[in-house]
């Protein structure tokens, strides 16, 4: 690579330099930049010209203009409302005008005073010189006042219906994030610094990671989070001994190797979500859910599900439940000899748990006995942003595209979820890895975020109209094998797990869900988010978690949490005083197969490593 190595920093306060520090250098990274610019829209280019189907954005560009347009409809609708939005957008440009006067006529600390505090708490503008430079500080508060006036024009657009609001004001977060100054070499201090003080090799750096990430998405840019070459399943991650004792087209069966001389009777099934892999609870030794539990004495059984292709695509929920949750009660019978277990259902694998609970009770089978719910919602009210992506107009859309595969690439699915949090998630990675040109750090929890999974056609039509769109498990309309599923013949015990910032399965939709699932619900909230709240083991306990009576359709989730105690350290050990009075005596341990069943392979499974 062609560059000089940067020399000092300058200054943050300072005014940027004007030119780079060897234009001839500068100007051989250019070209550089232009070559790998060249093969990112070769690789952006070659599957569209040979017919290949490439997926699309979870936000079609005709849902944004229309939503937007019906909030413009609205403000100009009345002459009287448009005139008054425009004069307060203008009212602020002409407050920071009259700022930026001051400070250009020396009465510098009265109006920096005035204006840097309002941003000083966002990361993007850190940097001392988005504040002491004129220039970069009258952007960033012109940029703070556009998007703060965009947010507030669909707030107040009383007139659109909640769902419309609710997609507009998702879109406008979007547009507010991209159209940040900080996203832009020329506009970005920092940026601007660091590309003239290494004579742009940050740029042929950053270009060269673009055009990887473009071919590595064959066609759509697949923006990387870890350094992926530091980690291989079943070496770094997912390594608790076991082995598959079970699998059929849909999931293989894990079964764990004991740690301990006795275990508790009653072994423990879990039931992840399909939407990723299962190894979230197996990252590495100090992080496992699933190693720990066998060191508590559980026999632990995992499904690993498959990485659905085109042969998947007419697999629902019925083969879900089917194929997944009942075939792994079996297989545990079979290895132990049990016929009832505890079962763990995490996000999206919980609500299928859920409607799995309630579709054995109406068949009188009873071999779940209890059941644990981490961050799942069987109430979708109130289940926040992914509501954005489901309407009728936008479910015909997905299963269109899904039509010719049978099933939906889960790089789309990876890309909903950045959306969620595109200021954590999305712009931050972008400018670091295309503009600075840094590799992002190795870190497991990304990692595994990146090994997204795809999503079988029928299966995930289902999961959004009936959970999503409809609500049909809460209102009792969803059909199981022509069975209706009602909640309210739920009376095993239930453990639901909330995480008080959980952008994807909300605190108060899973309070709201509790009401839902029997009489015997333990309602337990823990810090973090959906990710960290979960894995959030004892040996490094980050989090807290609180505890309180029983969900109650009198009490709101507010006032539980005001009157709830609140404990430091991980749920991990709550979890577990309140899952062994229900798992029987202490019996020998099980070795996997428990000389019943033939082993497969070992543990993580050939499941887990096929990737999408």
């Amino acid at each position: 690579m062609d560059g000089n190595t940067p020399g000092s920093q300058a200054e943050p306060n300072a005014m940027p330099p004007f030119a780079p520090r060897d234009p001839e250098a500068f100007t051989r990274n250019m070209a550089h930049v232009i070559e790998h610019l060249g093969k990112a829209a070769a690789a952006w280019v070659e599957p569209r010209e040979r017919g290949e189907s490439v997926d699309d954005s979870p936000v079609s560009i005709k849902q944004l203009v229309t939503t937007l347009s019906k909030v413009g409809d609205y403000w100009m609708s009345d002459p009287s409302r448009l005139v008054e939005a425009q004069t307060k957008l203008m009212t602020g440009y002409l407050d920071i005008w009259a700022k930026a006067v001051k400070r250009l006529g020396g009465e510098e600390e009265e109006a920096k005073t005035e204006t840097l505090q309002p941003g000083r708490a966002d990361k993007r503008f850190a940097d001392p010189a988005w504040h002491e430079n004129l220039l970069y500080d009258v952007l960033r508060q012109v940029y703070l006042t556009t998007s703060t006036w965009a947010d507030e024009l669909v707030e107040n657009a009383e007139g659109l219906d909640p769902h419309t609001r609710h997609k507009a004001a998702f879109y406008v977060r979007q547009i507010s994030h991209a159209l940040s100054p900080s996203n832009f070499l020329l506009t970005n201090p920092e940026l601007y610094r660091e590309t003239l003080e290494s004579n742009g090799a940050n740029l042929v750096r950053g270009m060269k990671m673009f055009a990887e990430d473009m071919a590595e998405g064959r066609g759509q840019l697949r923006m990387r989070h870890s350094d992926a070459s530091c980690f291989t399943v079943g070496r770094d991650m997912a390594t608790t001994p076991g082995k598959v004792v079970a699998q059929n087209p849909v999931c293989q069966i894990i079964q764990y190797t004991p740690t301990t001389e006795t275990v508790l009777a009653r072994p423990l099934l879990i039931c992840p979500p399909w939407i990723n892999k299962f190894y979230i609870l197996d990252l590495n030794a100090q992080k496992s859910f699933i190693r720990w539990a066998v060191a508590e004495g559980h026999t632990v059984f995992v499904i690993s599900w498959v990485n659905p292709d085109e042969s998947h695509a007419a697999k629902d929920w019925r083969d879900y439940i089917q194929d997944g949750i009942l075939f792994g009660l079996d297989t545990i019978e079979k290895a132990t000899g049990e016929r009832g277990a505890n079962l763990v259902g995490y996000c999206v694998g919980g609500t299928l748990l859920a409607a799995a609970v309630a579709y054995l009770a109406g068949k009188g089978d009873d071999r779940i006995r209890s059941a644990t719910l981490l961050t799942t919602q069987v109430d979708f009210t109130h289940a926040g942003d992914l509501k954005v992506f489901v309407d009728e107009e936008q479910l015909d859309q997905l299963a269109n595209s899904m039509k010719a595969k049978g099933y939906l690439e889960g790089s789309r699915m990876a890309t909903a979820f950045n959306m969620l949090r595109a200021g954590d998630m999305i712009w931050p990675y972008f400018v670091d890895n295309y503009l600075r040109g840094k590799e992002p750090m190795a870190f497991d929890l990304l990692y595994w975020n990146a090994d997204s999974t795809r999503m079988p056609r029928a299966n995930h039509l289902f999961y959004l109209r009936n959970c999503y769109l409809e609500n049909r498990l809460a209102t009792g309309r969803m059909e199981i094998d022509g069975m209706r599923l009602d909640l309210s013949k739920v009376e095993i015990p239930i453990y639901n797990l909330a995480t008080k910032e959980d952008h994807i399965a909300p605190a108060l939709s899973v309070y709201t869900g509790s009401l839902l699932l029997g009489p015997n619900v333990t309602f337990v909230l823990t810090g973090s988010g959906h990710i960290a709240g979960v894995v959030n083991p004892p040996s490094k306990p980050k989090y807290q978690y609180w505890t309180n009576g029983k969900p109650s359709p009198d009490v709101s989730f507010a006032e539980w949490l005001a009157k709830a105690e609140e404990s430091p350290g991980s749920w991990w050990p709550h979890w577990q005083r309140w899952i062994e009075p229900l798992s029987g005596d202490r019996v020998p341990a099980r070795e996997p197969g428990g000389g019943r069943l033939d082993i497969i392979e070992d543990a993580p499974g050939s499941y887990v490593l096929v990737k999408s």
